[in-house]
């Protein structure tokens, strides 16, 4: 019952934040995001800069569009390698005597297609073998991560990948709009997309690592998530419907032994109107409490498998609303534990 983060954070110092994060997720730190630096710092273009790493032909470059590839490691692949290292020299230094589990997260080959273009200038997932391609290169660019985060904090007890896919209900979909805006693209079979996503999810565990899929949207294609690899899930629980099937296949993932870090507390707000800041520790465990209730998954062995995070990114939120979320998100862990134990509190 750790809590934990989903990656992004506001502002533009690595240090402050790594240091916030080794504060208030002791149990389960990660690697912090920072996209307020500009293009580079964005999760599209960091994880690009990964890629440009291993293999400069899927480098890219800023469009008024969008990302672009370039096929060369450009300048703003460099930037974007320096923000990463930032970061990455700002978990070093703030968990350099760490021996829990550290979190790292990398946009997935679904996500990544459907927001790079070819040169064409239409996305990636319009080429099937550029996605195949993409998704090949991204294993092996998440592999050297993997080796790269274990180098600096070698006490850790396991590196997790997050591969970050909050496009891959609506490429399943076909919900992803043509450069021309008039059409979508056809929907990508679950089959394949499955296959593409377990590429990366086991070059992760080839290498020592261990990986799930974070998925944000209303209805994340679990089925597909838990046939492709993934060990773990992050989604935000409080827009899956009561009793619906996405909550049935999300107790399946639970009951599989896969891990679940539960989005609950909101993202953004105001410490001083309302939120956790205000709520008490049993008011902001609720939703997680009420869907492990609806599943019958309140025993102590199911807990185990659990995290607890804020539904998204902190990267639009306060400072202030930053501690009090992760904040209320160690308070949901008490609570359940305490139930577990059959001792639930209600502290202010």
């Amino acid at each position: 019952m750790a809590a934990t983060g989903v990656g992004s954070m506001p502002g533009t110092s690595a240090l402050e934040s790594a240091r916030i994060v080794a504060g208030e997720l002791p149990d389960l730190i990660h690697v912090v995001e920072l996209p307020a630096r500009g293009p580079g710092a964005d999760m599209i273009g960091r994880t690009a800069a990964m890629l440009a790493e291993v293999d400069t032909a899927f480098g890219v470059e800023m469009t008024p569009a969008g990302w672009r590839i370039s096929g060369s490691r450009g300048r703003q692949m460099r930037r974007a390698s320096s923000f990463l290292g930032e970061d990455l020299d700002a978990l070093q230094q703030t968990a350099a005597a760490y021996g829990g589990p550290v979190k790292c997260q990398v946009v997935g080959p679904w996500t990544l297609a459907a927001a790079i273009e070819l040169r064409t200038g239409e996305r990636a997932l319009r080429d099937e073998g550029a996605v195949d391609d993409l998704a090949h290169a991204l294993a092996a660019a998440a592999a050297a991560h993997v080796a790269e985060v274990r180098a600096r904090i070698p006490g850790a007890s396991s590196v997790l990948v997050q591969w970050d896919e909050p496009a891959l209900a609506s490429v399943l979909q076909g919900r992803i709009g043509t450069a021309s805006g008039l059409s979508s693209y056809a929907p990508v079979d679950p089959q394949v997309a499955g296959r593409l996503l377990g590429v990366v999810l086991a070059a992760v565990a080839d290498a020592g690592g261990v990986a799930g899929v974070h998925c944000c949207a209303d209805d994340p294609p679990l089925e597909v998530v838990r046939q492709a690899g993934a060990s773990f899930v992050s989604v935000d629980i409080t827009r899956i419907p009561a009793d619906g099937p996405t909550e049935r296949e999300l107790g399946r993932l639970i009951e599989d032994g896969r891990g679940l870090i539960a989005g609950t507390v909101p993202s953004t707000g105001s410490v001083a109107a309302s939120g956790p800041g205000r709520m008490s520790d049993a008011s902001v465990s609720a939703p997680l409490r009420d869907l492990l209730h609806r599943l019958g998954l309140e025993d102590g062995r199911y807990l185990e498998h659990l995290a607890v995070s804020p539904t998204c990114g902190l990267a639009g939120a306060t400072p202030d609303w930053v501690r009090a979320a992760l904040e209320s998100c160690a308070a949901v862990g008490r609570v359940l534990r305490q139930d577990e134990q059959g001792g639930a509190s209600d502290e202010a």
